[in-house]
């Protein structure tokens, strides 16, 4: 009789007692305030988030759905609350280098009254100094000064008349300007008049007319002193008179930032271009079109030049800023210059520059997740530049692509202070930690969020919280207790473990939901738990197409595995399959075969390369064990193949290991193996089982296909017995197990495994070294040394006749000799 029992239904599962509730339905509970568990990650988000240094920047890690991009974010949105409020921050105008405008920084909420006041005071003064230009007192003050500098420019050009004249010149003017040319009575004398006269006339002449000539220049270089000395004085009057009415205005401001360097810098830089640019604040002008005799005005000068872009306003902000970035391109967390486009070509200034999400959460947290920033290009260098250097830089990335470099702004840099936080993957941080230098130095703080919890009477009435919140905020009915122990069961079956309950709190919410759906279309009140129940079954039948099709074709003996009968070398196996929706147990057909040779156990898997690098050295296992156990005294000497019949895709793992073991030892021992029990588990050269993946869905698997083909009362699953705490059967099996049509083994060894399929006992060794006759062990031992015998007979005969001929011959020469 096998040494192993199968276990008894109260170990297939877990229940969970709903009199460990108080409540009758979850809408007597409060909304859970707080993370169950996860106590590591809690600990660890609170030292990074307290740390005050740049180089502490926070990975979160760990697998989806298990609540971790919710809670960092309370756990950042609590502590930024009490944290001050960072600083506004705005671009202006560069008057020395208009290419790169200047950043500002002002305390929250001064940033927009600066903006304010700028547009007021542009306004103001495109109201007040015209006025000043269209007042009597400056009209007279111009034309005073106009009407001195024509004065003085008549007398110039008089004087040089009247001397002309006594010369017997007169002063012409014409396209090119004014000349002097020799003239008769008042007229200038025509060309043939001038050749007609003497020659030392003509020399006298144009003697004259050289030193005219001269005084004519020197007349003119002094009027157009006087013009411009009377610009000068209008320049300065318009100066002095727009004086009056910056002043009041630029110093009001000057005042109010008084004790901001860089903006009161910036207001006397307005001030100063104000001035020069006067022109810019006189009455529009009216200019005649020449089609219709219409009038318009001239075109505006613009005055963006004295306005304040404000990019981060931090005017109504409590606290600091967190910023969730679920789309981190380049543009979107470092800024961008835009452009506008008019009569076909593109322009830009400082006005246009706008903040990506890391300028909003300078001063506070930015939460981004960590694959998209490796999918968006220039993301994660550009992330790692700004926590070194401490700035954000908004440039044009695509620049140093083009073939043709473009005019483009260049904005002053904006310090930063940012606590950046990442959420991704384990796959992502591992590979970051290992491959780039930068990054251990930059993320120093790894907050690692576990995908299972204890199951502690704590944790099971926070589960019931959990639901009693998610009835509330998806507005599904409430569920009484007993629908919530249920919950708290389809929980502890995702964690695997009868002592665990799973942190994949989006599943657990799917559920809920998914069963208030079934509770509101039989129209009940609340959700109990056959509302639960069918949930789950309702999700599986909507997964498991392809679990059926492989079903039919097992039970249409398709896809041929046995469920009943003894063979040798032929065991039932089972592997998991997972699409990632839905993960199922898939029974196969393992065979041996075993045959004189030395090419020891072959993997045709292997072979063909349709297996992974762990079920090869699972195979390397299985080859040692042998050897250990029965070739002490003889060397292991055979030829075996091993594989998975109907096998189409590759194979991985070493949860085969036992059943591979158990159809080689069947098929050297002759021994046939059940076809009723099928085997799942790995194991060490020394024959210790050890636990293997997937345990629940292996079972529930080869039971379906029992069910399917008819249960006998004999059928059943060796398991390792390592794995007895990860049972979490569904119910089916469980009362299958209880009415004896199903049972599940535990085993610790290889031995107690083929004792239970061949009903044979393995055998110990005696005193004497020897394995009992007609065990498990005899008949494999005998086999391999029949096997090492006859390949020894085989290959070493031909050989041994001819050393036995010759040494025949050399008897008969001695004795032809004596």
């Amino acid at each position: 009789m096998p040494r192993v029992s199968p276990l008894p239904p109260s170990d297939l599962s877990w229940k969970c007692d709903d009199g460990v509730f108080s409540f009758a339905t979850t809408d007597e509970l409060p909304s859970l305030k707080e993370m169950i568990g996860q106590e590591r990650a809690l600990k660890s988000l609170e030292f990074g988030l307290g740390v005050v240094n740049h180089n502490y920047n926070i990975f979160v890690l760990g697998e989806s759905g298990t609540g971790k991009n919710t809670t960092v974010k309370e756990l950042v949105e609590k502590k930024a609350k009490a944290e001050p409020v960072p600083d506004d921050y705005c671009y202006v105008f560069n008057f020395s280098e208009p290419d790169s405008p200047k950043a500002l920084s002002l305390p929250p909420g001064r940033g927009s009254e600066l903006s304010t006041d700028m547009d007021e005071l542009v306004e103001a003064l495109r109201r007040d100094i015209p006025k000043v230009f269209e007042s009597k007192d400056y009209e007279k003050h111009r034309d005073e000064i106009i009407e001195g500098q024509q004065e003085r420019t008549r007398a110039i050009f008089f004087r040089l008349e009247q001397r002309a004249i006594e010369k017997g010149f007169i002063l012409k003017k014409s396209v090119s300007g004014l000349s002097v040319v020799p003239a008769k009575n008042g007229k200038a004398l025509s060309q043939d008049e001038f050749d007609a006269l003497p020659s030392d006339k003509k020399a006298d002449i144009e003697k004259d007319l050289n030193v005219l000539q001269d005084k004519l220049s020197d007349a003119i270089r002094e009027a157009r002193n006087i013009e411009k000395e009377t610009k000068d004085r209008i320049t300065a009057l318009d100066r002095e008179v727009v004086q009056y009415v910056v002043n009041p205005h630029i110093n009001d401001l000057l005042d109010k930032f008084k004790e901001f360097n860089k903006v009161v810098e910036f207001l006397y830089q307005v001030k100063e271009n104000i001035l020069q640019n006067v022109d810019d604040f006189r009455p529009k002008e009216e200019v005649p079109l020449a089609l219709g005799g219409l009038k318009i005005q001239r075109a505006e000068p613009t005055s963006d030049r004295f306005k304040v872009n404000l990019i981060v306003n931090n005017k109504d902000a409590e606290g600091a800023p967190v910023v969730c970035e679920t789309n981190p391109t380049y543009y979107n967390l470092f800024g961008r210059v835009e452009y506008r486009v008019q009569f076909g070509a593109a322009t830009t200034d400082f006005t246009m520059i706008k903040a990506g999400s890391v300028h909003r959460a300078n001063g506070g947290y930015l939460i981004v997740n960590a694959l998209d920033i490796l999918k968006n290009i220039f993301v994660y260098d550009s992330l790692k530049r700004m926590i070194k250097n401490r700035e954000a830089r908004i440039e044009d990335v695509w620049e140093q692509y083009r073939q043709v470099s473009s005019t483009t702004l260049k904005p002053e840099p904006i310090p930063v202070n940012i606590k950046l936080v990442v959420v991704g993957d384990p796959f992502i941080y591992y590979i970051l930690y290992n491959m780039d230098n930068e990054y251990r130095k930059l993320f120093k703080v790894k907050a690692d969020f576990d995908n299972v919890l204890p199951k502690t009477n704590d944790n099971i009435l926070k589960y019931a919280h959990f639901v009693a919140t998610r009835c509330k905020e998806d507005g599904v009915a409430p569920f009484e207790r007993g629908a919530v122990a249920r919950v708290v069961e389809f929980g502890c079956r995702l964690a695997g473990d009868k002592d665990k309950l799973s942190a994949r709190f989006n599943d657990i919410k799917s559920m809920v939901v998914e069963a208030g759906y079934w509770a509101k279309s039989e129209g009940a009140a609340s959700v109990n738990a056959l509302h639960v129940e069918k949930a789950i079954k309702e999700r599986v039948y909507r997964n498991s197409k392809i679990e059926e099709k492989i079903r039919d074709y097992i039970t249409q003996d398709t896809i041929m595995v046995a469920t009943d009968g003894s063979v040798v070398g032929q065991v039932n196996g089972i592997a998991v399959l997972d699409p990632g929706d839905y993960a199922f147990g898939k029974p196969s057909r393992i065979t041996a075969r075993t045959f004189m040779g030395d090419s020891g156990v072959v993997n045709i898997e292997r072979e063909v390369k349709m297996s992974g690098r762990i079920h090869n050295k699972a195979l390397m296992i299985l080859t040692s064990f042998l050897g250990e156990r029965y070739a002490q005294t003889f060397p292991l000497t055979l030829s075996a193949s091993i594989t998975f019949e109907q096998l189409y895709e590759e194979i991985e793992g070493d949860s085969a290991t036992c059943s591979e073991t158990y159809a080689l030892l069947s098929s050297l021992s002759g021994l046939p193996i059940d076809q009723a029990i099928a085997v799942t588990g790995s194991m060490n050269q020394r024959g210790e089982v050890q636990p293997i993946g997937g345990v629940n869905e292996k079972i529930e698997g080869f039971f379906e296909v029992c069910k399917a083909k008819g249960l006998t009362g004999k059928q059943g699953v060796i398991i390792p017995k390592r794995n007895v705490r990860n049972l979490m059967l569904k119910s089916e099996v469980v009362e299958a197990v209880e009415a004896g049509r199903f049972a599940v083994y535990p085993i610790e060894t290889v031995d107690e495994g083929f004792e239970i399929l061949s009903a044979t006992p393995i055998g110990d060794k005696d005193a004497d070294g020897k394995y009992p006759d007609g065990t498990v062990n005899y008949l494999v031992e005998k086999r391999l040394l029949s096997l090492a015998q006859s390949l020894k007979a085989f290959g070493k005969g031909p050989e041994k006749k001819k050393t036995e001929a010759e040494a025949k011959a050399k008897q008969e020469e001695k004795k032809k000799e004596q």
